[in-house]
């Protein structure tokens, strides 16, 4: 009874098109956004530590692939790379000009992930699908390859690992060992809410349009007069670039110093199962889909403590990636479309309740 558009009047073309059209949707949104960002008032570090700042982090990620392959339709297996360039990017930049502020160089380490995914992406003119993903793979090998042996990356480290450095904000420390989980997660959550929303904006213009009218079909898009090439490099430079901004956060504003190994193969298909399990072609789905593969497992460890059952803590690990597995395999039954469409579903029901249509 409380969701509905009756007597919401749409009295121009920019109220019909909002993203948001229903006010109760706009309230939602400021309530999820107070609460975010009044969590460290309340949450304690494990909450933001291990939780929170690397769910954030996944999200950005999933929707900078969710750009590229839900998007435009161009299947990438390199999102894990592209992660690792704009880490290093941004350790190379802070490490010539340690003056500079640090979120200047996390921003500007995803242009050099663009770089290389726009890169990277000049095969998709050719090529598209399943040959198209093992050219992407090329890439991810390729990378992990420099990130391993160009010493210069890692400024020549013996352990051949990225250490972050101690830097400061305004007089805060953001990044190093003495920067505290509420500067951290506060930092993380403004750019991921920043980036969303350009996202947001990118998908509802003239730039979005061209895109999905690429991954309806390309053949008809370019009969109307969409030019491939540079659409689908675009797409890959823009999803690069949020893939590295992720990337360039999940060293410096949460692990604080990272192997060649975190951007490894299995990083880029955890992402993808993201947006597949989350929803292609949404960002909510980037959200949900973060959500379900990284926080639900951590829910799932605490329950046997919760519910006083003494178990050991591998088997508990072990039952987790089953009710995962199973969990997965379950919504994409039930709803192939993802979390995303399911929770569509349930707002329509909502906005036409009690009756059924």
């Amino acid at each position: 009874m409380f969701y509905r558009e009756a007597g919401q009047f749409k009295t121009s073309y920019a109220s019909d098109q909002a993203i948001f059209p229903i006010l109760q949707d706009r309230i939602g949104i400021a309530v999820i956004l107070v609460a975010a960002f009044s969590l460290p008032l309340y949450a304690n570090d494990f909450i933001l530590n291990a939780v929170m700042i690397p769910f954030l982090i996944f999200a950005l990620a999933s929707i900078g692939l969710n750009l590229l392959t839900g998007y435009t339709g161009q299947l990438s297996l390199g999102t894990g790379a592209f992660m690792g360039v704009g880490a290093y990017a941004c350790y190379k930049l802070t490490s010539i000009w340690p003056d500079v502020n640090i979120i200047v160089w996390v921003i500007c380490s995803g242009f050099f992930a663009a770089g290389v995914g726009a890169i990277f992406g000049l095969p998709s003119l050719r090529i598209k699908g399943f040959y198209l993903a093992i050219a992407t793979l090329a890439a991810q090998f390729f990378l992990e390859w420099c990130f391993i042996r160009i010493a210069w990356l890692y400024n020549y480290n013996i352990s051949g690992a990225i250490e972050v450095p101690q830097r400061t904000v305004l007089g805060v420390i953001v990044t190093g060992p003495r920067a505290t989980s509420e500067t951290r997660y506060i930092v993380v959550l403004a750019i991921v809410v920043a980036m969303t929303w350009i996202a947001s904006n990118l998908m509802h213009g003239r730039i979005g349009r061209t895109w999905m009218a690429v991954r309806d079909m390309d053949i008809a898009a370019e009969l109307m007069g969409i030019r491939l090439l540079p659409t689908k490099l675009m797409a890959f430079a823009v999803s690069s670039f949020y893939c590295g901004v992720a990337g360039a956060l999940m060293v410096f504003l949460w692990y604080g110093g990272a192997e060649p190994a975190v951007f490894n193969i299995n990083q880029s298909f955890t992402i993808l199962f993201m947006i597949i399990i989350g929803g292609l072609g949404s960002l909510l789905g980037a959200y949900l889909g973060a959500a379900l593969i990284y926080i639900l497992p951590i829910v799932l460890r605490f329950v046997p403590e919760w519910l006083g059952i003494p178990i050991h803590a591998a088997t508990v690990e072990h039952i987790t990636f089953m009710i995962v597995g199973v969990l997965i395999v379950f919504f994409l039954i039930v709803e192939p479309a993802g979390l995303a469409r399911l929770w569509s579903i349930g707002k329509q029901k909502l906005r036409v309740w009690p009756f059924p249509y």
